[in-house]
């Protein structure tokens, strides 16, 4: 755990024992997100916050109650989302939503193919669900043996730096099949990748808001990644192969009667990659300090797999990959355990803190591989907006820890870890050496 002392000299967050203490966006917030949720629980399950509304003049507000905020994610009309008032602002400007300065290619990509609930689900039935959705289950032999591959490279070794070496290239390389991303231009994706989270990793305050130097350089790297994938749609129109890309070329989506454009597909692509690396790399990356630190948990599940399942829910309700995101906005004055909520506020939705709520959970903070509707947490969301690639992460999860059950009799920490998290709104840990005995 980070020095106190230190961090009062650098003026990075501490870990807080009031709730005057407690600042969730603080640099070196995310050393102490969880004390800070049992405090937020406690003291303010309904957090102010002066000033960071939708609109000039208006407060944002945390929620960390599930309660609160499974009922938000339902409710589209009375909760707005402000990516959708931000699409019907740039259909109302009229032209090419494509070559509107500040719009990324799935902002505009959601003006022609998502622009109302109803053409949302059809979205994701027609285009997405087959690949990442429902129809992810495709993928597992192609995962397995990703995941196969990635640990040959080091069980002989004794030693593994997990996240570099595993978490992170198992998503890389199982989208870039999904989407027929050639494997040489790996570092590519995630470079491109890199650039389009950059406001969760780098933006200040509850609404990611980056830097100008910060925004001048995503722009770069999100012109750089139109350019190469609108040369990767070309190149499979000309030579077809059995992958997303190639699927999304030949498709006729039903609510526009019409094949999808070449800049349509690249927003789609867009979409893939700014949701489809990150979240099982840390979600990987917190299952195996899980698994570290609560005794008997790897033995039981390596003697009956059936529970893996169960461990994989549990680790994501304990550690929530994205701890919160701001997603909606209040259309009416609401009012949340007792807190008067404004229209026009913005609400931060604190999934993490949620997903340890003690009236929702028994034992909240335990790891119960017996927990009943243990699938209830919140890292997914629920809903209608519930995340498009949900069934692939958990087919990666599955798929990796299968894998490594088998080849790994025991992980243990090597010396030399420190713990230490990227900033930003994601519980991502940014290296972990470990030791295992091969099993």
């Amino acid at each position: 755990m980070p020095d106190e002392t230190s961090n009062q000299e650098t003026g990075r967050a501490q870990c807080p024992h009031s709730l005057g203490d407690v600042d969730l966006f603080a640099p070196g917030a995310p050393e102490y997100w969880y004390e800070a949720y049992d405090i937020l629980h406690a003291e303010s399950p309904v957090h102010r916050l002066p000033g960071e509304g939708f609109a000039p003049g208006t407060d944002g507000f945390i929620l960390c109650k599930h309660e609160d905020i499974a009922a938000v994610v339902r409710d589209q009309d009375r909760f707005p989302l402000p990516g959708a008032m931000m699409v019907e602002q740039l259909k109302q400007r009229g032209g090419d939503p494509f070559e509107i300065e500040g719009a990324n290619m799935m902002m505009a990509a959601m003006t022609t193919l998502r622009p109302n609930p109803e053409m949302w689900r059809t979205h994701r039935q027609e285009l997405t669900d087959p690949w990442v959705g429902p129809g992810a289950t495709r993928n597992q032999a192609m995962v397995t043996a990703v995941a196969n591959e990635l640990v040959d490279r080091w069980i002989e070794r004794g030693s593994v730096e997990f996240v570099g070496e595993f978490a992170q290239p198992l998503p890389q390389m199982v989208m870039a099949n999904i989407l027929g991303w050639p494997l040489q231009d790996l570092k590519l994706l995630k470079y491109f990748g890199d650039g389009t989270v950059k406001p969760f990793v780098y933006g200040s305050g509850h609404r990611s808001i980056l830097p100008e130097e910060e925004v001048r350089s995503q722009i770069e790297v999100l012109n750089e990644f139109r350019e190469y994938t609108d040369n990767l749609i070309k190149e499979k129109r000309r030579t077809p192969a059995d992958d997303m890309i190639t699927f999304l070329t030949e498709v006729e989506y039903s609510p526009i009667e019409r094949k999808l454009t070449d800049n349509e597909i690249n927003g789609i692509v867009y979409a893939m990659v700014i949701g489809g690396l990150e979240t099982t790399q840390y979600a990987l990356a917190e299952q195996v300090q899980l698994f570290i630190e609560r005794a008997g948990v790897w033995d039981e599940v390596r003697n009956d797999r059936s529970k893996l399942r169960a461990f994989t829910e549990e680790a994501m309700r304990l550690r929530a990959p994205t701890q919160g995101l701001s997603t909606r906005i209040t259309s009416q004055d609401e009012v949340f355990h007792g807190v008067e909520v404004p229209a026009g506020s913005f609400l931060h939705l604190r999934w993490a803190a949620a997903n340890i709520d003690p009236d929702e959970w028994d034992e909240a903070q335990a790891l119960r591989l017996d927990r009943k509707a243990g699938t209830r947490h919140l890292t997914f969301s629920q809903g209608a907006r519930v995340c498009p690639g949900a069934t692939l992460s958990r087919v990666e999860q599955m798929a990796a820890w299968t894998v490594l059950l088998d080849k790994v009799a025991a992980f243990r920490y090597a010396e030399g870890n420190t713990f230490k998290h990227q900033p930003g709104i994601m519980l991502a840990v940014e290296e972990l050496h470990l030791e295992f005995d091969k099993a």
